[in-house]
């Protein structure tokens, strides 16, 4: 399952965050390795935009959490449906509140 994850970390001098962001980077390369982590952009100031393939909201939950440890920060996440199925399901037409068989 997919989810879009943006990070708003609180608000310090980035000098004392130095930190906190190794640690980030450390937890995060062995998820970037494994798949978990599809895609990772910075955000201009401070933050993060990752993109997770969680195998469950519980796991989602854990990566969060992982995270927090590293970079206290809140998140907001958005759950994502791959392109191909929207571009499939236009395809075909038709109304979302018909029923499919």
């Amino acid at each position: 399952m997919l989810f879009l994850v943006i990070s708003t970390p609180r608000p310090e001098q980035p000098s004392k965050a130095r930190g906190n962001q190794r640690k980030f980077w450390v937890w995060l390369a062995p998820l970037q390795k494994s798949g978990v982590v599809k895609n990772i952009w910075v955000k201009t100031g401070r933050g993060a935009v990752v993109v997770f393939d969680a195998v469950s909201h519980e796991h989602l939950h854990q990566l969060i959490n992982q995270w927090q440890e590293c970079v206290p920060a809140e998140f907001t996440v958005q759950p994502l449906i791959e392109a191909t199925h929207q571009a499939s399901i236009a395809q075909k037409g038709g109304s979302p509140l018909t029923k499919r068989k």
